[in-house]
């Protein structure tokens, strides 16, 4: 089997997540969604699968994070600085928050920050390698 990695979210609305992750460029799978969650695809590799509160209760009982906490920020790179800067608008526009952090423009690096309709943060990044300043220069 290729290698894969499958993010897990709890959500609150799974049909406004689902429709939240389909305006930022996933794809819903409905070979693995049902009314307890959905498996949204970023890449061939790369799979969040969306489930609902309830169905989250069945894999553990610790807590949910309170909200406004962070506990990890997962990141996308995208092909451009417009890829990105359309992204964080998708994201405000569907529920979510653009530019929760600062944008971090380092010339070689392009990133803004958004958090989904639950608060999960993602960075939404465009990267040129060859424009990187060599190591120790940066």
């Amino acid at each position: 089997m290729t290698k894969m990695i499958f993010v897990s979210l709890p959500i609150a609305d799974l049909n406004a997540s689902t429709a939240f992750y389909s305006a930022l460029g996933f794809e819903r799978n409905p070979n693995f969604s049902d009314e307890s969650g959905a498996c949204m695809v970023w890449s061939e590799a790369i799979h969040v699968m969306l489930i609902t509160h309830a169905k989250w209760r069945t894999f553990t009982q610790r807590p949910f994070p309170p909200a406004g906490t962070a506990g990890h920020m997962l990141s996308l790179a995208l092909d451009s600085r417009d890829a990105v800067d359309s992204m964080n608008l998708a994201a405000a526009s569907h529920g979510g928050q653009a530019d929760v952090n600062p944008v971090d423009d380092q010339g070689f690096m392009y990133t803004r920050d958004l958090a989904d309709p639950d608060g999960h943060l993602w960075a939404a990044l465009w990267m040129d390698p060859a424009a990187m300043p060599p190591a120790g220069q940066g």
